[in-house]
């Protein structure tokens, strides 16, 4: 299995270099493993990483979720994952963002990824018209009382994996099958209704901008496959 730049040395920053690479709709374990791999095979020289895309139909079950809050999956495959967080829902429509991400050399810890990540998300969503906020010991962002982006963070080694989904056009039904997140009652909701016309591909841009700013990376690689 590829996974690029593990041996590189540049003179320049390391937190600097960054790959983003743009892969569409990807089936879920595949994806995971990869994840898996590069985190474990990565070095102090091996360049950080977002992945954006969106999943095939899928549950993921985190470390610590429990099997009550899974109603009813029905024809929808549940996967036990590293992740942490409880049961979640991936498929078309759904922006899905993976930050392989190397905290140490980025000067950040668990918690202030997460609070970057979820910054990030309420300003792209404030660049569409939609008010957003986060929640005490609840982490994700909400929109008055739904919840529209969810974060689930797998740290090994001291880098990152895993990352944030963002609703935006998907089918919102199989939340129903589901205590999103643990949370009995939780109301899902997407961008699609929020605002007027389809903004999907300007707040996939804006958040993915603003992720690389906040997370102090200058140089930056655009690839739209695994090479």
């Amino acid at each position: 299995m590829p996974n690029s730049n593990l041996n590189k040395t540049s003179t320049q920053p390391r937190q600097g270099r960054l790959i983003v690479r743009q892969l569409g709709l990807q089936p879920y374990e595949p994806v995971w493993q990869r994840m898996q791999q590069f985190t474990a095979q990565r070095n102090n020289q091996t360049f950080d990483e977002i992945w954006l895309l969106e999943h095939e139909r899928v549950f993921t079950q985190g470390r610590s979720g429990k099997s009550e809050h899974i109603l009813a999956a029905g024809d929808i495959p549940v996967v036990q994952v590293d992740r942490g967080g409880q049961v979640t829902y991936h498929g078309p429509g759904q922006l899905i963002i993976y930050l392989m991400i190397d905290l140490k050399r980025c000067g950040l810890m668990v918690r202030s990824l997460v609070t970057l990540t979820e910054q990030s998300i309420i300003s792209a969503l404030a660049d569409c018209g939609v008010k957003a906020e986060t929640r005490a010991n609840a982490p994700g962002v909400y929109v008055e009382d739904a919840k529209i982006a969810s974060l689930g963070f797998r740290v090994q080694r001291g880098c990152s994996f895993h990352g944030l989904s963002l609703n935006l056009d998907l089918e919102l039904e199989p939340f129903l099958r589901i205590n999103p997140c643990g949370y009995q009652g939780l109301q899902m909701t997407r961008l699609k209704d929020l605002v007027e016309g389809n903004q999907r591909i300007d707040v996939t841009e804006k958040l993915t901008e603003l992720l690389i700013a906040k997370l102090g990376h200058t140089s930056v690689s655009r690839r739209e496959s695994w090479e």
